[in-house]
């Protein structure tokens, strides 16, 4: 979806309807300053007023996210291809999700060995080496719990039995047993338990 063009199509629907960006606002309850972002592509109207905002503007859901007016012989091919623009966003958003959870990861794991390794060799053997290397192992562990939420925030873990595609919660995914992104949980589908692998499709 262009934001820019979006952007540009309400503020020229708004003054079609002959509505300042303030009266537009109180129809919404909302502020002004929100309706400027949305005009000048920084931010999109939230899915909560969209109807709303819709029927104040005379225009549809699909005109509003096409960014223009649609006829209707050409109706059927925006909507095919508005949903496909919606679906490769979402994947390049998946992607990236999980692109950042091994960046953490990597990064959370590395610094944890380097400063146990540090600990070991620096600080004497006694009380205050194991409270440093506890410490260490609390501060670099904490990213990898971010990881994880990142991890079941994207797509699905795919049952070995039957092919259902899980979406776990938080407390599922880290009590689960895993190597990698394979985790071993029940599948609500078929009661069974198996090594579910990741799949960022859901």
């Amino acid at each position: 979806m262009d934001q820019i063009k979006i952007g540009k199509f309400i503020a020229e629907c708004r003054k079609k309807v002959n509505l300042t960006q303030m009266q537009l606002a109180e129809k919404l309850n909302i502020t002004d300053r929100a309706i400027s972002k949305w005009e000048t592509g920084r931010a999109m109207p939230d899915s909560s007023i969209m109807l709303e905002l819709c029927d104040i503007l005379g225009i549809s859901v699909n005109e509003l996210l096409s960014g223009e007016k649609i006829i209707m012989e050409n109706i059927n091919e925006r909507n095919e291809q508005l949903l496909l623009d919606m679906a490769k966003e979402l994947e390049q958003k998946n992607k990236t999700v999980w692109k950042s959870m091994w960046v953490i990861m990597i990064i959370s794991i590395t610094a944890l060995l380097a400063g146990i390794l540090i600990a070991a060799f620096v600080i004497p053997e006694g009380v205050w080496q194991l409270i440093a290397i506890l410490g260490i192992c609390f501060v670099f562990l904490m990213p990898c719990f971010y990881a994880l939420k990142l991890e079941i925030s994207v797509g699905a873990y795919k049952c070995k039995n039957c092919g259902h595609e899980i979406v776990p919660t938080y407390t599922q995914a880290l009590n689960a047993m895993h190597m990698g992104t394979t985790r071993y949980l029940k599948c609500p589908n078929c009661n069974k338990r198996s090594w579910c692998k990741k799949v960022l499709k859901k």
